[in-house]
């Protein structure tokens, strides 16, 4: 059976990552999106399988020790991580993952799978970026100027990414997302094994 591939994007907060992944996923055959596990509780409206896995403190240390994380964060309190055999047995149905994650998260990730897809989500201009952070309306000058400032350091790792997609135009965006894709499921690299068991069975 031909297996899924596992494509991690990352881009700073305000990029339109989310939504990239979102419209492609709404859209695309033979893809899913990667299901975090969290020790926060659930909120109203969220389902355990669904918006994230709900597990406790102790089964999250457990994971950890039995290094079952592509990569993990402690946030105000809680665990989140990318569980490693949930993505694998998914990959291993012959469909696609897509990890939509920050770039410290992303470079965990190679770490354990560097045959991944990685893809870095641009913003057209860093003027344009402070723009959409300020049109939020969510938050203060300072905290603004401290998200540009990490968006400056996420980009400087964009060499580690095999792609990047600027985002100035959704659409387009989404448009660049499908033929990525596309590309990666037609690479020989990738394929091979899987397309010359299939002609050795029609001798």
């Amino acid at each position: 059976m031909y297996e899924g591939q596992l494509f991690v994007v990352s881009g700073p907060s305000g990029t339109g990552k989310g939504t990239i992944c979102k419209m492609f996923l709404e859209e695309a055959t033979g893809a899913c999106l990667s299901i975090s596990m969290t020790t926060r509780r659930p909120r109203p409206g969220e389902a355990h399988g669904e918006s994230y896995y709900f597990i406790s403190h102790e089964e999250f240390q457990s994971k950890i020790e039995a290094e079952g994380f592509f990569e993990y964060a402690h946030v105000y309190g809680n665990y989140y991580g990318t569980p490693k055999q949930e993505v694998l047995d998914t990959l291993k149905q012959g469909i696609d993952v897509i990890l939509e994650i920050d770039t410290q998260g992303a470079l965990q990730v190679k770490k354990w799978y560097p045959k991944g897809i990685f893809i870095f989500i641009l913003p057209p201009s860093m003027a344009e970026l402070r723009r959409r952070l300020t049109t939020r309306g969510a938050e203060t000058e300072e905290e603004i100027n401290l998200r540009m400032s990490k968006a400056m350091a996420e980009i400087s790792f964009i060499n580690e990414y095999n792609y990047y997609i600027v985002n100035a135009d959704l659409t387009e965006s989404v448009g660049k997302m499908n033929a990525i894709v596309t590309a990666e499921r037609s690479r020989v690299s990738q394929t091979v094994h899987h397309i010359i068991k299939e002609y050795r069975e029609e001798i």
